[in-house]
C-alpha cells in the first residue's frame, strides 16, 4: 500500500511530527513518501492509498499567508525550512479528486481546549472529505509549548497514532467488503 504524508510547518514541530508518523506508517509494511507541501505538488496524491495531511494551528484554523509571514518572522524561530508558499488551504484546493482513497488529517496546536485554539485538522479532514477522501481515523492534534516547541512525549504520541492509522488502512483494504 502506498502512502504519502503532507505538512506544512513553520517552526519545524508539524514537519517533525508529519516524519514520525511517516515513519511508523513505513514500519508497518506501508510504502511512504513524506515532505513539505512546498516540494510536493497536490497532484503527486493522485496514485496514493493513503494520504496523511497536516499542518498547524493558526487563528483557529489552517494558516493564512499573513500567519505563516508572522511566523517566518519571528526572532524565535530557527527552522531552516519554514513553509511559505503554497499555504495548505491553496494547495488542498488543487487535490485531485479522492474518490473514496483513505486519509487522515493532524495538527499542531497549544494543548488548550479547541473552543479557544481551534483545529487545523478539523478543517484539514473537512477538506479531505470535500474532495471525495474517506478519513481513516478521526483528526489528531499534537501539542507544543508556548515557546513554539513540541511537548514531551508528542512524537511517541504521533507515531502510536500511526501505528493505529497503519492497522485501520490496511484492515480495510484486505477486509471482503474494503
Amino acid at each position: 500500500m502506498k502512502a504519502l504524508v503532507v505538512y506544512e510547518s513553520m517552526y519545524g514541530n508539524t514537519a517533525q511530527v508529519g516524519e514520525a508518523i511517516a515513519g511508523s506508517l513505513r514500519a508497518h509494511g506501508l510504502a511512504v513518501d513524506a515532505g513539505s507541501i512546498s516540494r510536493i505538488d497536490a497532484e503527486a496524491t493522485a496514485g496514493v492509498h493513503l494520504l496523511v495531511v497536516g499542518g498547524p494551528t493558526h487563528a483557529h484554523g489552517m494558516s493564512w499567508t499573513n500567519t505563516r509571514k508572522t511566523a517566518i518572522e519571528d526572532a524565535k524561530n530557527t527552522f531552516p525550512d519554514p513553509t511559505t508558499e503554497p499555504g495548505l488551504r491553496g494547495w488542498m484546493n488543487d487535490l485531485p479528486a479522492g474518490a473514496g482513497r483513505q486519509a487522515a488529517a493532524f495538527d499542531t496546536r497549544f494543548d488548550k481546549p479547541v473552543a479557544i485554539t481551534g483545529s487545523a485538522a478539523k478543517g484539514i479532514a473537512r477538506k479531505l472529505a470535500h474532495h471525495g477522501f474517506v478519513l481513516e481515523v478521526e483528526p489528531e492534534s499534537f501539542f507544543v509549548t508556548g515557546e513554539n516547541r513540541l511537548e514531551e512525549g508528542q512524537i511517541e504520541r504521533a507515531t502510536d497514532w500511526a501505528a493505529r492509522l497503519a492497522e485501520r488502512a490496511t484492515a480495510d483494504t484486505t477486509s471482503p467488503s474494503g
